[in-house]
């Protein structure tokens, strides 16, 4: 069973994953964490990097992998998910952008009419996760529609890394980060699948406010569907979603959730 934590806000989640990911490195100083983008993540990795710093924890060895791209952006557009992660999580942590990867750094913007280098492009992707020995800890937001990564409804449970046509949704849902422009917001990406985000050690998703109830509801206590991309999570041994009350508000078993939050000790951490 998905194990959930009700917080109190942003910075209670981002806490609790900066606290799970610091004791992981400095067990582990050759870490592999899986990177998100997108506004959920960002007080997890602020609060790591507050962490990192406080204690002095050696990070020159830890390695990254995002979880998506957009298709026909350069990587130093400013909304490449290259330079994203760069700002959000290889800066604030200090950690070497040689061990940091993205799934379009080998596409750098290649057009679509491009089939031999985009095709290439998801299966070399997995292969790297896999000679670097898996993910330990994966981040994850969740899409108003369920989408993980770039997984939009109906996508397979058992794909791995390719290239995935954005849905309408999901465009709309990302215009904030282009000036408010939809037309701005690529049509396609390069994503991890759902197969590839279940091999990870360890899933955390962090997802706040109201406007994601409805899919946190489905992820958790709904049926395990393609439809609801994030419902996978209930096939993994160790995952975690972390939500504020507002996105808990239409979980059925949000009281037994609380109670066993309360009650787990300590030194099981999340």
């Amino acid at each position: 069973m998905t194990e959930v934590i009700i917080v109190k806000d942003e910075q209670e989640a981002g806490e609790l994953y900066g606290r799970c990911v610091a004791d992981l490195i400095t067990k582990n100083p050759q870490a592999v964490l899986g990177l998100a983008t997108g506004s959920s993540p960002l007080a997890a990795y602020k609060a790591l990097a507050k962490i990192v710093h406080d204690e002095d924890i050696d990070v020159s060895h830890v390695r990254g992998f995002a979880l998506d791209e957009y298709l026909g952006l350069p990587i130093t557009h400013p909304q490449s998910y290259h330079s994203t992660i760069e700002r959000t999580v290889v800066e604030p942590l200090g950690l070497d952008p040689a061990l940091v990867h993205v799934p379009g750094d080998v596409i750098n913007g290649a057009p679509l009419s491009d089939g031999r280098i985009i095709q290439e492009a998801g299966p070399a992707y997995d292969r790297a996760i896999e000679e670097a020995g898996g993910i330990d800890v994966q981040i994850l937001g969740i899409g108003t529609d369920g989408h993980v990564g770039f997984n939009e409804p109906g996508s397979s449970l058992a794909s791995r890394t390719r290239v995935k046509t954005l849905a309408e949704q999901t465009r709309i849902d990302n215009a904030r980060f282009f000036g408010d422009d939809v037309n701005a917001v690529p049509t396609h990406c390069i994503t991890q699948g759902i197969g590839t985000i279940l091999k990870a050690r360890h899933l955390v998703l962090l997802a706040f406010g109201e406007g994601k109830a409805d899919a946190i509801a489905h992820t958790v206590e709904g049926g395990v569907s393609a439809f609801c991309p994030a419902s996978a999570l209930q096939l993994h041994p160790h995952a975690t979603v972390i939500v504020d009350e507002a996105a808990a508000s239409k979980l059925k078993h949000a009281d037994y959730y609380r109670y066993a939050w309360a009650h787990k000790p300590a030194w099981q951490g999340i």
